[in-house]
């Protein structure tokens, strides 16, 4: 038995049940409930769960075409370093987690896996001497269900829906306090770094800020504890924390920007040239993120659902502009102190996986510094006034510039592209087939 599950064991009697967990291509958690005494053959590397596991439809069904090519050939399942911690959501404490990363039979990783993909991007990074620093911003909705539909959470007019979103409220803050704090207390204990929340634009929106970490690995499963957690707590006071990006058609939708700078080997940061515009590196970054957006929005807005968040005055990006400090463009470069210049990608959902965000985001900006690219001038006013909707608004279009696109196998690799296609293929051949409520309200009677 490994010293960290005989702490862990010793440290928390209480716990009866160990959630092993593992992220699919679409940031879902997969995986199995053991029981304690099973922990060991877990850091054992004796849990084997399917490589198709990882290509699940966001229904959680097979991809035919991935299991009867593969045989649904097995990977060893092995725990991610300091992922192994308390619930504290769960009932009476009972339960723990550990976070897994899937490996093949002879204990290469399994490119399938999302965790690995952005791991070699990282390495390309690590061998310049470059570390990248991320942060995140996670917009989320606090809900209840009524008849099968989202009802609002924030105070309503005596006769009527809400007016605004109250942004920035107190008040509202306030009308969750219980929530909230045991929402923080429970980011203490999970070692997560929160770093506030706020009363967002729309009626029953927040925002959970993270801090700053030089690895975007460990980013990326930070976000996945951190979604993890709000949506558990949330659940213990009979609310849901929804990440789905327009859970309401006529308010803005849930985004998760990103904040990215890269330090070298002496831990200066390479966008810094102590002036306001930034160095050439940043520049040039911005314009590897702007090239390779479109062939990118598969990642960014993974799921049907995602592509409502692209409208004008919906505070979400419709072409690949830049600018100083404004948030109606794709990529927004942040006043402040030269030392922390830095990009901000506003172009994803909350409900993008990270694992895969991160890795398209850092080879697009490092693709943008090797060839020298420049952005062009940034926008300054309304960019939506200004620039044309380039950017893909229908899901079957993103997919198949995702499909296409050589940066993207380059950046992430045969296998993952391979995998997510057909994923994002299934998933589009249901929602084809379905009839939606608009249409026999436009057509049943009137054709």
């Amino acid at each position: 038995m490994s010293q960290e599950v005989d702490w862990f064991l010793r440290a928390h009697p209480e716990i009866t049940t160990i959630e092993a967990l593992l992220p699919d291509c679409n940031g879902v958690m997969r995986g199995k409930w053991l029981p304690r005494h099973k922990l060991a053959k877990i850091f054992d590397g004796e849990l084997k769960l399917p490589q198709t596991a990882l290509s699940l439809d966001i229904w959680g069904r097979d991809v035919e075409e991935l299991v009867f090519a593969s045989g649904d050939a097995d990977g060893i399942c092995r725990p991610v370093e300091g992922s192994l911690l308390p619930t504290p959501w769960s009932p009476n404490g009972q339960h723990g987690q550990v976070m897994m990363s899937m490996y093949a039979a002879d204990g290469t990783p399994y490119m399938g896996d999302p965790r690995h993909v952005l791991k070699q991007v990282v390495s390309r990074f690590t061998e310049r001497g470059w570390r990248p620093v991320v942060a995140a911003e996670l917009e989320f909705s606090l809900v209840t269900m009524e008849d099968g539909h989202p009802s609002h959470t924030c105070p309503s007019p005596a006769a009527g829906t809400p007016v605004g979103g109250n942004m920035y409220s107190l008040d509202v803050l306030n009308q969750h306090q219980e929530m909230i704090e045991e929402l923080r207390v429970a980011c203490e204990q999970q070692d997560l770094p929160f770093d506030g929340v706020v009363k967002e634009s729309a009626p029953s929106q927040y925002e959970i800020n993270m801090q700053h970490v030089d690895s975007p690995v460990l980013a990326a499963k930070q976000i996945m504890m951190m979604k993890r957690l709000i949506k558990g707590v949330a659940a213990r006071h009979q609310l849901i924390a929804s990440f789905m990006p327009k859970p309401f058609e006529e308010e803005a939708g849930n985004g998760m920007h990103v904040h990215c700078s890269v330090l070298d080997e002496t831990g200066k940061n390479i966008f810094d040239d102590g002036t306001e515009r930034g160095s050439s590196f940043l520049l040039q970054a911005i314009a590897g993120c702007l090239s390779h957006m479109a062939e990118s929005i598969a990642i960014f807005a993974p799921s049907y659902n995602a592509y409502r968040r692209f409208q004008r005055g919906s505070h979400a990006p419709t072409s690949p502009s830049w600018g100083y400090e404004n948030r109606t463009v794709a990529v927004r470069v942040p006043a402040g102190n030269p030392a922390a210049r830095r990009l901000e990608h506003r172009v994803a959902g909350a409900d993008a996986n990270p694992y895969l965000m991160f890795a398209v985001l850092l080879a697009a900006m490092l693709a943008g510094i090797e060839q020298e690219m420049s952005p062009g001038k940034p926008a300054t006013g309304d960019s939506y006034s200004q620039q044309k909707d380039t950017l893909p608004v229908y899901m079957q279009d993103s997919l198949g510039l995702f499909q296409q696109s050589e940066f993207i196998r380059d950046a992430l690799g045969d296998e993952l592209q391979r995998i997510f296609s057909l994923t994002k293929e299934q998933e589009i051949d249901e929602f084809r087939r379905r009839v939606t409520q608009l249409e026999y309200q436009s057509y049943l009677e009137k054709l």
